[in-house]
């Protein structure tokens, strides 16, 4: 069919443009669904990203106490002294308690699960955490690493489309936090 005759169609009088209206009326509501749902995702994966960034901040601030610091001579990472040397001292602390608390997480069956009444609204597992000392006093003091903490976890989030569930968004959201003294 060519543009010409839906353009004649959709000015005739007859009547005959209805069906075409209502189809392409239920073309745009469910396009708009779809577009709602990827929004929502989106929306979800945000939020996660963002408490375990604050969960990772916190935990780089926990470790600031056990910090040694190097600035005059441009470096720092988490010694702790011990006779006549220094030896390494890393605080993990409580990441998926922190997230917990902030997303109201409760814990079953080896995830930490948000609900939405009855409903899961989206799952973490799979917590990982790396953190990275900076080398006691190192021989290129010029702070490009610094005391690094790497955290990656598996967040899923059913999809539902039309009333029908469909498969789960599954995603690996990394997140990275670096302490830098200021003083």
């Amino acid at each position: 069919m060519k543009f010409g005759k839906i353009c004649d169609i959709l000015r005739s009088k007859k009547g005959s443009s209805f069906p075409l209206v209502v189809a392409v009326t239920l073309a745009m509501v469910i396009i708009l669904c779809g577009a709602a749902e990827a929004i929502r995702l989106m929306i979800v994966a945000q939020g996660v990203r963002d408490a375990v960034q604050s969960a990772v901040i916190s935990t780089i601030n926990d470790n600031y106490d056990e910090v040694y610091h190097g600035v005059r001579e441009g470096y720092s990472g988490a010694y702790l002294p011990s006779a006549d040397d220094f030896e390494e001292s890393l605080d993990y602390g409580d990441m998926y308690g922190r997230m917990d608390q902030l997303l109201g997480l409760r814990q079953e069956n080896g995830y930490h699960a948000k609900y939405a009444g009855n409903a899961v609204e989206f799952r973490l597992s799979g917590l990982s955490i790396d953190l990275e000392n900076m080398p006691f006093a190192p021989a290129n003091p010029d702070n490009s690493k610094g005391f690094l903490a790497d955290a990656t976890i598996r967040l899923e989030v059913p999809v539902s489309f039309g009333g029908e569930s469909l498969l789960p968004m599954i995603i690996n959201l990394k997140v990275q936090a670096k302490y830098m003294p200021l003083f």
